[in-house]
């Protein structure tokens, strides 16, 4: 049976004319709910948005070239807290702001709670079901790097798409740009499939917090800030997509990961916004700014904040059949317990396997936890050090089980030793590991100076 449609034209929604178009957007989307469900229908041309609460059997449909633009006000992300269709209760609901972390007692609340300042979003969803935003060629959703000095570091605005208490969720065929904080902000989602979705600039593409099977593939990062994000996530699969950070490739703490067949490589096509000057912020025009950092720091960061339970082992992540280009570090692993990220629950197992790096410049870190200590393995491996940094050690290591490196090809690299550790007893496992300048086998030797590492 084919889906009811619901066009916003039909309920006063008029494109182009640099109004405010949330209330007729939303009329359309209340009116398929209340009918049983359906697609609501985004014709071509531009809207001017503030948010826009998505519903249970709703899928809001971007046609060709159709334009979701944000508001530039931050105080236009508020309409949920009117909302006579599915009133939200107080518990949901606080005016708590953003806290920096490493402050002492650091208040939570803002982020936990799906109705903060800091969770407003262009599309919102929560405790919705068998939804979501499909997208033709040409269709965007564009926050114009709203900037907002009550938020997140004193500039972040809303995200693109923040959706909480969601299960059987759909992202399909659609760009998301310049978003004012994460494009895609997940909580406590299950069954969420993410394909052929574009995000350019803004921050985090996209970060999942607490969620369970979760799929995403045929899709295109380039962000200023993570692509993908998250942690306490458990069945994540990514699967052909290009990842282009300034940040990191992948931020991820998950149980059961798998990350193949996808590009990663910097620098960045845009900058970390977070380095840009306040006028900068303000401005919106970050496509402009040119001395902003755009350098990628690591493919991969382990991530495990203490922000939200971690009910499961975070461990089994496998990255395989990936080409990594001008990264940093190509692994960041660091309960040392200087990272802010990494003072959750700490990472067991991890794996990559037929993986090609290049232009490599700082040392890969695997630094695990004594209590629970970490099986680290790399299989089929080739990779090469940056011009410049051929004296950098190729690991640092610390606090494992096992580490295995079993066709292992490291080229460009005259640093002795090769591996450097902390641990008194090492279990390291080599097997036809080759340099091309360490013709008399790979040198490990445990250090006696202090453990540093920059965070990330």
């Amino acid at each position: 049976m084919e889906k009811r449609k619901f066009s916003v034209l039909d309920f006063g929604a008029v494109s182009g004319t640099g109004e405010n178009q949330s209330e007729y957007i939303q009329r359309a989307v209340d009116e398929c709910f209340k009918s049983g469900g359906g697609e609501v229908v985004i014709p071509e041309g531009d809207y001017i948005i503030g948010d826009i609460r998505i519903r249970s059997n709703v899928y809001i449909h971007l046609l060709k070239n159709a334009h979701l633009i944000g508001s530039r006000n931050p105080n236009d992300y508020f309409n949920f807290l009117d909302d006579k269709t599915e009133p939200l209760d107080e518990k949901y609901i606080t005016n708590k702001l953003w806290q920096p972390p490493g402050i002492p007692n650091r208040d939570y609340t803002f982020m936990r709670t799906v109705g903060s300042r800091w969770n407003n979003g262009i599309i919102r969803g929560i405790f919705a079901e068998n939804c979501g935003i499909i997208g033709e060629d040409g269709s965007y959703i564009d926050g114009r790097d709203c900037y907002d000095e009550k938020n997140e570091e004193q500039y972040r605005g809303p995200h693109g798409i923040s959706f909480w208490y969601c299960k059987n969720v759909r992202f399909e065929c659609y760009t998301v740009k310049n978003s004012g904080n994460w494009a895609h902000n997940l909580h406590f989602c299950e069954n969420v499939y993410v394909r052929g979705v574009t995000v350019l600039a803004g921050h985090d593409g996209f970060h999942t917090k607490v969620c369970r099977n979760v799929i995403i593939e045929n899709c295109e990062f380039y962000t200023g800030d993570d692509c993908l994000a998250g942690f306490a996530n458990v069945n994540y699969y990514v699967k052909n997509c290009v990842l282009n950070s300034a940040c990191s490739a992948m931020r991820l703490g998950a149980t059961n990961a798998v990350i193949e067949k996808c590009k990663i490589f910097g620098p960045c096509r845009y900058c970390f916004r977070k380095g840009l000057t306040k006028e900068e912020k303000m401005s919106g025009k970050i496509s402009d700014a040119s001395n902003a950092r755009k350098n990628m720091l690591s493919a991969f960061t382990y991530y495990a904040d203490i922000a939200f339970p971690i009910d499961t082992k975070p461990g089994n992540i496998i990255v395989r059949e990936c080409g990594i280009n001008f990264a940093d570090r190509l692994f960041h692993y660091n309960y040392s317990g200087n990272e802010t990220w990494q003072k959750g629950a700490p990472l067991l197992s991890f794996e990559f396997d037929n993986i090609k790096a290049e232009n490599i410049s700082m040392p890969l870190v695997c630094y695990g936890s004594a209590d629970e200590k970490i099986n680290f393995k790399m299989t089929n491996l080739s990779v090469s050090f940056r011009k410049g940094f051929e004296n950098t050690a190729f690991m640092h290591i610390n606090n494992f089980e096992n580490i295995t490196l079993k066709n292992v090809e490291i080229k460009n690299n005259t640093s002795n030793p090769l591996i450097l550790s902390w641990q008194d007893k090492n279990e390291i496992t080599l097997e036809n590991v080759v340099s091309q300048y360490h013709k008399n086998g790979i040198t490990v030797r445990k250090s006696d100076g202090k453990f540093e590492c920059e965070s990330i």
